[in-house]
């Protein structure tokens, strides 16, 4: 594999094989699955911190989703290796909170797949915008990473 080029610093990475049920009519990954794969790494990565869901459901408190951008970059098929990697990238404790997402697949160490969320804190109990718990910004707020230097 060639050296994958981060977009940030020290991401969390989670390893993917593209299946046969993965695939369109067009032979290619199916954009859907991409979302999937983002969704999953972002909450293995909250788990891995420390916030899985039972800590949200005991805290009443969750990120939720409001906005998200995807960028499809390279088309995968069936038994590409890809990691995705994400990284929080906008927090400091405040109501809203932006991940980023990079796929890249292992043969040819290229990003196929780009992706922005944004979040805002909850209350569970009623859906409504309520201020992170101290447990968050504890958890969260260290974690913001730093833009990777440009790739020469």
């Amino acid at each position: 594999m060639t050296a994958a080029k981060w977009d940030f610093a020290d991401p969390f990475l989670w390893p993917v094989t593209v299946q046969a049920e993965h695939i369109d009519a067009l032979a290619h990954t199916r954009n859907t699955h991409y979302v999937e794969w983002c969704m999953e790494a972002a909450w293995a990565h909250t788990t891995a911190v420390g916030l899985g869901a039972e800590d949200y459901q005991r805290l009443d408190r969750a990120m939720a989703l409001t906005h998200a951008e995807y960028d499809y970059l390279k088309a995968t098929r069936e038994g590409d290796r890809l990691v995705v990697g994400t990284w929080i990238t906008d927090w400091a404790g405040k109501m809203k909170m932006t991940r980023r997402l990079q796929v890249v697949c292992e043969q040819i160490g290229e990003t196929v797949f780009r992706g922005a969320l944004e979040f805002v804190c909850i209350e569970i109990s009623t859906g409504a915008p309520k201020r992170p718990p101290r447990e968050f910004i504890e958890i969260y707020g260290p974690l913001i990473a730093e833009k990777s230097l440009p790739h020469t």
